[in-house]
This record gives C-alpha cells, structure tokens and sequence, in this order.
C-alpha cells in the first residue's frame, strides 16, 4: 500500500495543478466576445477543402452561403479528388449563387499532407481578401457567425480567431467519447492560455479558424506547415510564433454534422492524428500513455485499494484526486447537454484514449498511419 500512496499523492498534485493552475482549461466559456462594429468590412473568404462530401454538404453549405456579412464574402470550395459528386453537389446547392466557387485541387505535390494542399489551392484561388476563413466541409454555421468572427478579431487586434465547433453526440458512443475529446484537447491547449499573449501555447480548431491573410503571409503560408497533419494545431503554431495574436474559443455557433455513429468510426477519427501528435516519438508515447492511466486510472485504483486495506492515505489522496477530476469534466458535459454523474467514469473513458494511442503508433508501424479517405499519411520529414 506504500506504493499506492505515493501513487495516488502524485495523481493529487497532478490535479491540484490541472484544477487550479493550468489555465482553467476545463471552463466551457464565454465563446466569442460582443465586439464594437468596424466602421469598414474588409474583404473575407472562406476556403473550404472537401473530399468526399456530397452527403453532408446540404446540412453546412447553404448556411455558409447564407451569412449576411455586410462587406464581400466569397466561398471558394475546393474539390480534392472527390470520387462522389462533391463539386456537382455544391453547384447544386449554391443555385447561381456568385458567392461560390468550385476549384479543383491539381496534384498533390510530394511533402503535402492532403488537406493543407486543398486549403493552399483555395488560398491561391482567393485573390487577396483581408481576411481568410479555413473552414471544414460538415461544418455548419449559426447566421450572424462570420460578422461576429471579423468583428472580434479587428476589434481585439487578433491575427487568428478560432471557434472549435460542437460536434456531434446523438448516439450512445458520441456521448460517451466526444466531450472526453474537447476536453482532453483543452487540457493539451487551454484555451485561456492560447489567447493570452507571451505565452507559448499555441493551437485552433480546424472547423473554424479566421486568419488574417498577411499575417499568414509573414509567418511563411501553407507551406511552413505543408506536411502537417493536424492542420488546425500547426496554423495556430505557425501563427502565434511568429508573433501573431490568436483567440480561441468553445462556442455554440459553429456546429460540425459529420456523424460518428459506431465506436470504429471515433477511434478511426482519434487513431489517425494521435501518433502524428507526439511526432512518432516511443518515448513520448511510452510518457503520455504512463500520464494518462497516472491521473484517471491511479485515483479509482487507490480509492478502491484504500476502502479494501482500510488505508487512509491511498483512500482520501485516490479520493479527492478523483473528485477534482469528476468536477472539471462536469462543466465539458453540461455543455454537450450530457448529466455531470457521468463524470466519475472519465477514467474509463481515458482507458480508451489510451488505447487508441497504442494502436495509432500501431497503425505507423504497419504503414496505415493517418489513413483518412483513402490516404495514408506519411511521417514528416525532420527539419
């Protein structure tokens, strides 16, 4: 019981952190901010890469189309190799509207990751707007979004101004993963610190990410980023270490309507970037898998093992380090609508997390690594 106590002090510093120092990332709010109106509307275009997405482009298209932003907003939607209609589906919905167009994505050259070369045809076929909006094909937006986005980042001098979109939690695996997934995000970046300047937290949420066009210019474009595989982190990155100012957010507004219904299809969704995510390093997969079961699964174990053994010090550290857990994803679970007595079972849910770590690096290995759509990514080259 030596062994559990220590153990399970360490999981309760670890989360006397998480709770009270690290950014307050498990807070959901306030989302985007009431921003005075700019006396001129620049120019603004939303470059949306899509591949394979005729079925959920007439939820999220039309509304894209549809914002009354009161300066010039173009759409310009890339069709990147597309073997379902995609392009002939979004002339379809667009009915002659002249706020679109369709591009097809040329070639990939060697070094691209496949969705950062989209968003780099749509950028070229942008022309020179103020502002660029990079957004997903199932992303849907409230009206008003892409005033509220601009007007935020003038007002706010903002190079970057982020919204991760809500995703989906209508089936019984959706409730369980995804809002584990926001807040294991936000526990990687917080969003706090994100926004605050001088810090080195940097991230975005790919599904909505308003960029200031020349400040993408001065840190370098697409290019500097063009074997990324997690786009929406590396932009942020790219961005911010150049000196830009960023802003990210949880909001209500933006809402993605890609459909995770089985279990396969979220483990697909996390397995594919996970390893990508610790730069296909052993050790620190070997670190991040030994984190994760320190701090949600020690806690239940020596809560557990300190009610059996009558142990005071393995019971109440396992105890309270659980508690502080349960209490910061509660806030994560309202927002998704979901019962905070979900919350003591995060640490089954990290379980999973880190099994599908494992198997990301278990995918690389095999060749299969961010297989996405019918491609495989390859590890970066080291530069």
């Amino acid at each position: 019981m030596v062994v559990v106590g220590v153990l399970a002090l360490a999981a309760l510093a670890g989360w006397l952190y998480l709770a009270f120092g690290h950014g307050a990332f498990w807070r959901t709010g306030p989302g985007l901010p009431e921003a005075a109106r700019p006396d001129e509307w620049p120019e603004v275009a939303a470059v949306v890469p899509a591949r394979d997405e005729a079925a959920v482009l007439p939820e999220t298209l039309p509304t894209l189309l549809a914002q009354e932003y009161p300066g010039v907003f173009r759409v310009v939607l890339v069709d990147d190799g597309s073997g379902d209609g995609t392009a002939e589906t979004a002339v379809r919905l667009a009915g002659g509207n002249s706020r679109l167009r369709v591009v097809a994505a040329r070639e990939r050259p060697p070094g691209w990751a496949g969705k950062v070369w989209a968003m780099s045809e749509g950028v070229q076929a942008a022309g020179e707007p103020r502002y660029l909006l990079f957004t997903d094909a199932d992303i849907a937006y409230e009206p008003g979004v892409v005033e509220k986005l601009v007007s935020a980042a003038i007002a706010d001098d903002r190079d970057l101004v982020s919204q991760m979109a809500t995703l989906n939690t209508r089936t019984r695996w959706e409730r369980v993963i995804v809002p584990a997934f926001v807040y294991f995000f936000a526990q990687l970046y917080p969003f706090r610190r994100v926004t605050r300047d001088g810090t080195r937290t940097a991230a975005a949420a790919g599904g909505c990410m308003l960029v200031r066009r020349g400040a993408l210019a001065e840190a370098g474009g697409l290019a500097a980023i063009r074997d990324a595989l997690i786009d929406d982190v590396a932009l942020g990155r790219l961005i911010k270490r150049a000196g830009g100012r960023c802003r990210l957010d949880l909001g209500r507004e933006v809402v993605s309507r890609r459909p995770y219904p089985r279990l396969a299809d979220l483990w697909t969704m996390i397995a594919r970037s996970a390893y990508h995510q610790l730069r296909y390093s052993p050790a620190l997969l070997a670190g991040t898998v030994l984190g994760l079961l320190l701090l949600y699964a020690v806690p239940p174990a020596a809560t557990i093992a300190g009610l059996a053994a009558r142990s005071g010090v393995p019971l109440v550290a396992g105890a309270l380090a659980w508690m502080l857990m349960a209490v910061t994803y509660s806030p994560m679970l309202r927002f998704y609508g979901l019962s905070p007595l979900r919350a003591p079972a995060l640490p089954l849910v990290a379980l999973m997390y880190a099994a599908m770590t494992l198997d990301s690096a278990r995918r690389h290995r095999a060749g299969r690594g961010g297989a996405w759509k019918g491609r495989t990514a390859a590890a970066p080259s080291r530069r």
